[in-house]
């Protein structure tokens, strides 16, 4: 009976190691996963606060100041800029009755997997309005 025993026991060793190390690759695939999703979706959340800022600021500034459209757009590209959006990106700002709206759309390769396995396309496409009192003539 020990002999049974011990020779299920010799086929059993080295499967925790092997585990172990499968455990391991795959949280070292998701920590680089995140290493680099997370800064492009922060950067894509900033930039949204930007845009609404900016839509708000440019519909609520003077006339005396020159047309808010104009102001807008420099603005969002400004926020643009700093927060790394492709050179390529769609800005457009549309004035219509003295309502302001600006979208921005562009999409951007982030590589979820090392060496170039796996890029996921993260797709950035918003709309601003101004809301509230700003809407009301």
């Amino acid at each position: 009976m020990n002999s049974k025993q011990d020779r299920s026991c010799r086929a059993e060793k080295g499967g925790a190691g092997a585990k172990m190390l499968i455990c391991a690759v795959v949280l070292i695939l998701i920590a680089n996963a995140g290493y680099n999703f997370i800064p492009v979706a922060y950067q894509g959340e900033n930039f949204k606060q930007e845009i609404h800022t900016a839509v708000v600021q440019g519909v609520s500034l003077p006339s005396t100041y020159g047309k808010p459209a104009a102001i807008i757009r420099h603005k969002i590209q400004t926020a643009a800029r700093a927060n790394d959006v492709p050179y390529d990106a769609v800005i457009d700002v549309k004035e219509k009755n003295n309502l302001v709206t600006a979208r921005v759309y562009y999409a951007k390769k982030v590589p979820l997997l090392p060496f170039g396995a796996f890029e996921y396309s993260y797709v950035f496409d918003h709309t601003a309005t101004p809301n509230g009192y700003l809407t009301r003539e």
